[in-house]
């Protein structure tokens, strides 16, 4: 596939603080990434970056091949959709709109339109009025409509009710299933867009944890259920993430993919294998990582006991 984006040795420090140290990474041509990590892992900032709202302490970004920075020709070919986007005062739907139609070369005024009815977003009302989720319906259209060809949405779409959110999904696959480009969603809401994306890249600490297709990563761990000691046996020597028991039944959270002997001890000793979710897999990973960051007094392996 052909990278739009390049990012090498990418650093950004805000005085004391490191919010994103020497990454590198390739954002690739008419997919969906999932930008993924705790609050404060680093996305935004990676997304700021990459949009040439921001500039590096060191390392590069190359969009399409160029540097973004003060570069319209790149700029005009993005769209970066971010919570809490900033309006004039007296602007309402209506104005933030039309001034999209004039940034973005590929904006469908029809798509715009049906966007803007599908949401019931009253374009007349100054956008200081308007509700959290009329203002993330905002961000959506604006991010939809524009058809760039690198769209990162931010979490706007957070202020939306369930219906609201799913509506968003249906049109933004709809669409990209006409109109392919590279999008990037950064969401806590893993479950919800686990379906959506085709590529993970889960930032933690400011570092790159997972860059991966959806596919591989869904792989990458296996949990086994059963009697405790047998769990054990067929764990043994296995990458432990998460381990829970009640009573005599163990489920264990093990990174890799099982082979066809392993899966014949597990058959043979009873036990079952539960998939692994992308957020469940992703929530152990970064507990995992800050654990490794930030090692907490000896205690050995402690096990988690649901009562």
């Amino acid at each position: 596939m052909t990278a739009v984006i390049e990012a090498r040795e990418l650093t950004k420090t805000y005085r004391h603080v490191t919010a994103l140290d020497a990454v590198s990474f390739d954002i690739e041509a008419d997919t969906i990434y999932g930008v993924l990590g705790r609050n404060g892992a680093g996305k935004t900032t990676a997304m700021s970056l990459m949009t040439a709202q921001n500039l590096p302490t060191s390392g590069s970004v190359r969009v399409f091949g160029q540097d973004p920075y003060e570069n319209a020709r790149v700029l005009r070919r993005m769209c970066f959709v971010r919570e809490g986007q900033k309006y004039p005062d007296d602007a309402t739907a209506r104005h933030a709109l039309a001034a999209a139609r004039l940034c973005f070369p590929r904006w469908d005024q029809d798509f715009a339109d049906r966007l803007v009815e599908d949401f019931r977003l009253p374009l007349r009302r100054t956008i200081k009025k308007l509700s959290r989720g009329q203002l993330s319906a905002v961000g959506v259209v604006i991010g939809l409509a524009s058809r760039a060809e690198i769209t990162f949405f931010d979490e706007p779409y957070l202020g939306l009710d369930a219906v609201a959110r799913q509506l968003f999904y249906d049109h933004l696959m709809a669409d990209y299933a006409e109109h392919p480009r590279t999008i990037l969603l950064s969401s806590h809401l893993i479950d919800e867009i686990a379906d959506l994306i085709e590529r993970v890249l889960v930032i933690e600490d400011g570092r790159i944890l997972l860059d991966s297709s959806t596919d591989e990563a869904r792989a990458l761990a296996t949990s086994i259920v059963g009697d405790a000691d047998a769990v054990a046996a067929v764990t043994g020597g296995r990458e432990v993430i998460d381990r829970q028991s009640l009573g005599r039944v163990a489920a264990v959270t093990v990174l890799g993919a099982l082979d066809d002997a392993e899966r014949r001890r597990v058959a043979a000793a009873g036990l079952d294998l539960s998939p692994v979710s992308l957020q469940q897999l992703i929530v152990r990973m970064t507990q995992r990582g800050a654990s490794a960051a930030h090692p907490a007094p000896a205690e050995p392996d402690v096990e988690r006991t649901i009562r």
